[in-house]
Order: structure tokens, then C-alpha cells, then sequence
């Protein structure tokens, strides 16, 4: 009897779909290089985190037998109930405590997750088939387009003005989904709508609502529902300027919108707590993932969360965390109005980790391009605009632009990072 050829490959078709996110990459090259200038990671401030008020929070916690026992032992999967309560409260809070909108704000819709990253592929992959359509802002997460690239989901991308998404344009692009006959793929609305990543800007509430009522609007030729998924893991970190509130606070935001946000970049990247609110609908079916994910998040650190904010440390903290980015964020913007041509352009950060900087046209500032080689050469890493874009059709792929993080690195390493990539160019 003949043998049968083996597979060259046992790996299912997301396996060998998913290519290596650039994230990882970027990670790796300062662990490679120990003397590299990162401005590229979106790292937080090792001096922002609450060591000593963690330490006295865990020692406490720890101190008490039973309640030790309980802090390290399995927790439910949809989280622990206190921390739930205390997040849609605080989100209220923060959104102006809107009275006409409370059924949006139930901890009861609320997950307690492992990051936010892992809220968003949950949420992806309860409602997207390989094929499907998420509309992207542009340009948008580049580490979202990477659960959208490993799913095989289809992006489609909309213009931003100052104030979040062009609505004409979202308009437009949804008329042409619908005109191919393709609305039925449309499953998600993604923004990241405050101090967004990679450019600042802030999603206003005005064109909050106007994107969920568009979405709304073509929601009956679609044959099912179209929702907004909100990502908010910045939002606390703004330190000049007013907020807008989330979408949770527009009309109809109930049984539509997505929230998202995070404990960890606020607080302590490394407990990796974050959270997401979730129409009714949605709700079982993304705690059953999260069930075979993990059947629930680390119960110690959502312990330590509920202490620090009951206590006040985590606002306290919060508040040293602004104001430590803010400086951080004049830092490099002077730094760049030193070293840099004037015919770069960016805005001042209002809160976030990161600056923005578009180049002329004709300097391209990609991977394989020169300048990038030459700013690696001077051991400075930052992140090409390009890889925060999807591939789009419609139009050419920006690559002129550069993603700069200030969260990580110290006002003497910014300083140098910024003078060599002023060199490089």
C-alpha cells in the first residue's frame, strides 16, 4: 500500500495565516540591544509605578488569612463583582454621571479581562468570520490590525479630522460596502477614541453620535446588528484639555456600543487588568469564550485594584502619572522643535504616550527605508506610520510618518533620541 505524502504543515489556517505582530519585534530589538534609544513601545514610566502603595496593599492583603486564601484562589469569569460595580461607576463618573443613559452603565454587562488586548480579540472573535468587515479609522491601533490580520478580517478605513472620523466619509464608505453588496460582512466600528494611538487626536461626542446613528441607519440592509466598538484604554491618561464623554452617554448606546478600556496602563502595565462593557446580546457569548480562554482573570490582581481605588491610592497615583507624561510630552515636542526641519508637522499631545509627526511626502520613513536604517543605526527605534494603516484599495499606503512614545523612556534618552533622528533626516 503506498504511503500517503505528509502535509509540509499541521498548523490550521489561522496558524499559518498569523504573521508575527510588529509589537513583538519592536520589543525584541531593545531586549537585543540594550544600548537602543526605544521611542517606538508604548511602555509606561517605570517611576509612575505604585511599588511602595502596592507593596502595603498586598501586605495587608496577605496578612489576613482568609482573606489571602480568597485573593489566591480562582475568581468567577466574569470578574470579580466589586471591581465590576467600582468600573461602571467610575466610567459614569467620568462621562458626567448622564441620568437619562443608566442602563448603559450595569455592571452586570461588564467583564474583567486580562488587558484590554484580550476584551478586543474576545469581542472579534465572538463576532467576526474570516471574511467579515471591521471599519478602522485611518490610521488606526497597529496592534488591533493584527487580531484583524489573523482572523482573515477584512478592513476598511475612514479619514480622521482633529475631532475623531470624517463623517461624510465614514457615509461614503458605507454606501460603497452596501453598493457591493457586502454589508452583510460589516460587523464593527473600531475607535480609539481617546488620545488615540498612534495619533492623539480625541473622538468628540458629536461625531460619537453621529457614527453610531450612521451605523444605525444601515443596519437594516445589513440584516443584523452594526456595533461601535469603543477602545478607551487612554482615557486617563489625558492631562490638558477637556474630555469628551464616551459613546455609552449617546442615545441608543446600550444595545450597540462596545466599551473597552484598562486598569494597567493607568495604574500598573504589569497586572494586566482590564475591562469591557457589553450590549446584552453579546454578553454570554464573550463570557463563554473567555471561559475556554481562561475561565477568569487573575483574582490577585483584581484585588489589588479594588484596594487601590477604594483607597484613593489609584487616583493619587493616576495624578503622578499625568503630570509625569505631561512633562515628558514637552520634552519631546521641544526637543523636536530643536532638532527637527519645519517642514514637520505635529500637535501637541494632550494626553497619551505618544507624538504624531508627519513628514513631506517625499521622505519615506518605513521599515526598509533609509531613514529608518540610518535612525537604527544611531541606536534610536521609533515606529513607521506605515504599519498603522490596513491595506486599502482606495488609496496608497501613507508611509511619511513616524510614531514617537515618550512613556518609557527618560527626558535625558528623548533628548538624544530626538537630536539623532534630527540627524538622520
Amino acid at each position: 500500500m503506498a504511503k500517503r505524502p505528509l502535509k509540509s504543515s499541521v498548523l490550521s489556517v489561522m496558524g499559518r495565516r498569523t504573521k508575527e505582530p510588529p509589537i513583538s519585534w519592536l520589543m525584541r530589538l531593545k531586549l537585543e540591544r540594550p544600548k537602543l534609544i526605544s521611542l517606538a513601545a508604548g511602555f509606561t514610566d517605570n517611576s509612575t509605578l505604585p511599588v511602595d502603595e502596592s507593596r502595603r496593599i498586598l501586605n495587608k492583603m496577605l496578612g489576613e488569612t482568609s482573606l489571602g486564601e480568597a485573593s489566591l484562589q480562582y475568581g468567577s469569569t466574569a470578574g470579580d463583582d466589586t471591581l465590576r460595580d467600582l468600573t461602571v461607576r467610575r466610567i459614569r463618573r467620568l462621562d458626567g454621571n448622564l441620568p437619562r443613559q443608566a442602563v448603559a452603565y450595569d455592571a452586570k454587562r461588564t467583564i474583567i479581562t486580562n488587558g484590554s488586548q484580550q476584551f478586543l480579540y474576545m469581542v472579534t472573535e465572538a463576532l467576526c468570520d474570516t471574511g467579515d468587515i471591521v471599519l478602522v479609522e485611518d490610521p488606526t491601533y497597529f496592534v488591533y490590525l493584527g487580531i484583524m490580520q489573523s482572523r482573515g478580517i477584512s478592513g476598511r478605513c475612514v479619514r480622521m479630522n482633529r475631532d475623531g472620523i470624517d463623517l461624510e466619509h465614514l457615509e461614503q464608505v458605507l454606501e460603497s460596502i452596501r453598493c457591493a453588496g457586502e454589508l452583510n460582512r460589516l460587523k464593527i466600528l473600531y475607535l480609539v477614541s481617546y488620545y488615540q494611538n498612534p495619533t492623539g487626536r480625541s473622538t468628540s461626542r458629536r461625531v460619537k453620535a453621529g457614527a453610531l446613528e450612521l451605523i444605525r441607519h444601515y443596519e437594516r440592509a445589513a440584516g443584523h446588528p452594526i456595533y461601535l466598538m469603543e477602545d478607551a484604554a487612554y482615557r486617563e491618561l489625558g492631562f490638558a484639555g477637556q474630555q469628551a464623554p464616551s459613546a455609552l452617554s449617546v442615545k441608543g448606546a446600550a444595545d450597540r456600543v462596545i466599551y473597552s478600556g484598562t486598569y494597567s496602563k493607568p495604574f500598573a502595565t504589569g497586572v494586566r487588568v482590564g475591562f469591557g462593557l457589553l450590549p446584552d446580546d453579546l454578553l454570554a457569548p464573550v463570557l463563554r469564550i473567555k471561559g475556554n480562554h481562561d475561565f477568569g482573570t487573575g483574582h490577585l490582581g483584581q484585588q489589588l485594584i479594588v484596594r487601590a481605588l477604594e483607597s484613593g491610592v489609584y487616583d493619587k497615583n493616576l495624578t503622578k502619572g499625568q503630570r509625569k507624561y505631561h512633562y515628558k510630552a514637552n520634552v519631546m515636542t521641544d526637543a523636536m522643535r530643536k532638532h527637527f526641519p519645519e517642514s514637520v508637522q505635529w500637535q501637541p499631545p494632550q494626553g497619551g504616550l505618544n507624538v504624531w509627526a508627519e513628514f513631506p511626502r517625499r521622505i519615506n520613513t518605513g521599515i526598509k527605508s533609509r531613514l529608518f536604517r540610518k535612525v537604527l543605526d544611531r541606536n534610536v527605534l521609533y515606529v513607521p506610520g506605515g504599519l498603522c494603516y490596513i491595506d486599502e484599495p482606495t488609496r496608497a499606503k501613507p508611509n511619511h510618518e513616524m510614531r514617537l512614545s515618550f512613556g518609557a523612556a527618560s527626558e535625558n534618552d528623548i533628548c538624544k533620541g530626538i537630536r539623532r533622528i534630527g540627524q538622520a533626516i
